[in-house]
C-alpha cells in the first residue's frame, strides 16, 4: 500500500533545528526566543512544508483569528464600501473577517452579536444601529469590542472611531441657507440621536441663527424606501426646497422622488448626501457630499482591533474623530421664486 505524504510536524522542525518543540511553538507564534531563533525556526517550516494546524492552534492560544464586523445596514452603499475594506485591512493583519448586516433592525443587530461571540470572535467590529443597547456590555465583556460611527456609552470599547459630525452637519446648513434656502429637511437613517450623532440638536440649535424652518426625519436606507418618503414630505402644503440627507444612499432616493413627480435637481429641489458614495458622481447632475478618510478609518479600527487581541487588554480606550472634506457639485442652486 502507498503511504500518503506525512505532513510536517512540530517535532519535525524540533529535529531539524535541534530545538524543544515547546521553543519551536514559541518561536512560530514570535514569543519567548530571540529573533534569529524565530527566523530560523520559520526558515525550516517553510522549507519542509509545514502549515499550523488552526484548530489546534485556536485551542493553544486561545484565539480564532476571526474578527466579526456587524454593519448596521448594508443597503447603505457607504457601509458596503467601509465593511469590504474593512475586510481587506484585516485580512492584510492576517486576520479572519466575517462580515454581517443587522438590516438596521436593533433586534437582529443584539442577535447577531451574540452569535459572534458565542462563536468566538476574537474582536467584534460594530457600526452600531443602536449605540445605547444593553448587550453591548456583555459583548465587551466577551471579547474586544470596536465601535465606528458612535460611541457605546454603556459598554468598555478598545476604541471607538467616530465623525465629526458637528462639522458635517452645521456646513451643510450653512451651504443651503447660503444658496437662499429656507425650507430644509434634514432626512437621517436614524431616529435615534447620540453624542456622536447629534443631528436633532445642531438643527435646533442652527437653524434659527440661519433662518431656516428645518426639520428632522428618518428615512430608509433603501432606494424605494427613501423615495416614498420624499414624495410624501414632497406633498405638504409647503414642501422643502432642500434635502440634507445623511447618507448617500437616502439621497438617491431624492433623486428618484424627483423625477417620479416631474422635478428637476436642483431647479426644483437640492440635495447634499453625506458620504460621497462614487455612484454619485455619475448622478445628472452630479451630487453635492462630504468625503470622510475611509483608510483612516480602516487604518485606526484595525490595528486598534489588533493591538487589543495581542494585549488582551482593553482598558486604555482610543477614540479617533474623523473630519469630513466638503464635495460641492451640481446639486444645490438657489430656489425658485
Amino acid at each position: 500500500m502507498t503511504q500518503g505524504r506525512h505532513r510536517p510536524t512540530l517535532r519535525d522542525i524540533a529535529e531539524e533545528t535541534g530545538l524543544s518543540p515547546a521553543a519551536v511553538s514559541y518561536a512560530l507564534r514570535g514569543l519567548q526566543v530571540t529573533e534569529e531563533t524565530q527566523a530560523r525556526v520559520r526558515e525550516a517550516a517553510k522549507r519542509l512544508g509545514y502549515e499550523a494546524d488552526p484548530i489546534a492552534r485556536a485551542l493553544a492560544s486561545g484565539r480564532t483569528e476571526t474578527i466579526g464586523v456587524l454593519c448596521g445596514s448594508l443597503a447603505d452603499g457607504w457601509q458596503q464600501q467601509v465593511a469590504a475594506a474593512l475586510g481587506r485591512g484585516l485580512l492584510g493583519a492576517g486576520r479572519n473577517p466575517v462580515t454581517v448586516d443587522a438590516g438596521n433592525d436593533p433586534v437582529r443587530e443584539a442577535t447577531l452579536a451574540k452569535r459572534m461571540v458565542d462563536q468566538r470572535a476574537d474582536a467584534l467590529i460594530v457600526l452600531p444601529v443602536d449605540p445605547n443597547a444593553p448587550h453591548w456590555a456583555e459583548v465587551a465583556d466577551r471579547t474586544v469590542l470596536v465601535a465606528v460611527g458612535d460611541g457605546l456609552p454603556g459598554a468598555p470599547t478598545a476604541a471607538e472611531v467616530v465623525f465629526d459630525n458637528d462639522t458635517g452637519v452645521s456646513h451643510g446648513l450653512r451651504m443651503l441657507a447660503a444658496a437662499g434656502h429656507t425650507r430644509v429637511t434634514l432626512l437621517t437613517p436614524t431616529d435615534r440621536a447620540t453624542p456622536d450623532r447629534p443631528a436633532e440638536r445642531i438643527v435646533r440649535q442652527l437653524a434659527p441663527e440661519l433662518g431656516l424652518a428645518a426639520v428632522v426625519r428618518s428615512c430608509p436606507h433603501d432606494l424605494d424606501g427613501a423615495a416614498a418618503v420624499v414624495r410624501e414630505l414632497m406633498a405638504a402644503d409647503a414642501p422643502p426646497t432642500a434635502f440634507f440627507c445623511l447618507a448617500d444612499s437616502i439621497a438617491f432616493g431624492v433623486y428618484l422622488a424627483a423625477r417620479d413627480l416631474g422635478l428637476s435637481v436642483p431647479e426644483d429641489v437640492s440635495v447634499v448626501g453625506y458620504d460621497d458614495f462614487p455612484a454619485g458622481r455619475l448622478l445628472t447632475p452630479p451630487l453635492s457630499s462630504y468625503r470622510w478618510p475611509i483608510d483612516d478609518l480602516v487604518s485606526a479600527v484595525v490595528s486598534h482591533a489588533v493591538e487589543a487581541i495581542d494585549s488582551k487588554t482593553t482598558d486604555r480606550q482610543r477614540r479617533t474623530v474623523l473630519v469630513p472634506e466638503p464635495m460641492p457639485r451640481g446639486s444645490v442652486a438657489p430656489p425658485r421664486s
